[in-house]
């Protein structure tokens, strides 16, 4: 996965990612069922310099996450779909949503977190590490 490309549905924005993820995770909290409107959200976390965009300009929207965290979310203005996001507590790094990756099928998460509040029809993986709130740093 050393290099790939992805989008937003529309097609206004468009990026390209050169590096290794430092880590993928299936994160099933509140906020990334909302941001994503399905059951969880998998990201892929990368070094912010590993990403560029290479068309159009994502909208920013900030809040607070329940860990306290000045949490950013960057998206396409015209369709809605969320590319990256980015959290105080990670200087330095930003995740990508595998669902806007051109091609995901490579993407094979290691955690799945905040599970205490996955959807009651959500299935785990015996593959990937579970923790009921985020993992311990």
């Amino acid at each position: 996965m050393a290099k790939f490309t992805g989008g937003c549905l529309c097609g206004a924005v468009r990026y390209e990612v050169s590096g290794e993820p430092t880590r993928i995770v299936n994160c099933h909290c509140d906020d990334c069922r909302k941001v994503t409107g399905s059951a969880f959200a998998t990201n892929l976390f990368f070094k912010d310099s590993d990403i560029t965009v290479t068309q159009g300009t994502p909208k920013v929207f900030q809040h607070t996450s329940d860990a306290g965290s000045t949490m950013t979310k960057e998206f396409c203005g015209n369709c809605g779909s969320q590319l990256f996001g980015s959290g105080s507590r990670g200087v330095g790094m930003k995740s990508i949503k595998a669902g806007s990756m051109d091609d995901p099928s490579g993407v094979v998460p290691a955690l799945d977190i905040y599970i205490s509040r996955k959807l009651p029809g959500v299935v785990l993986s015996d593959d990937t590490e579970h923790h009921e709130e985020m993992r311990p740093q």
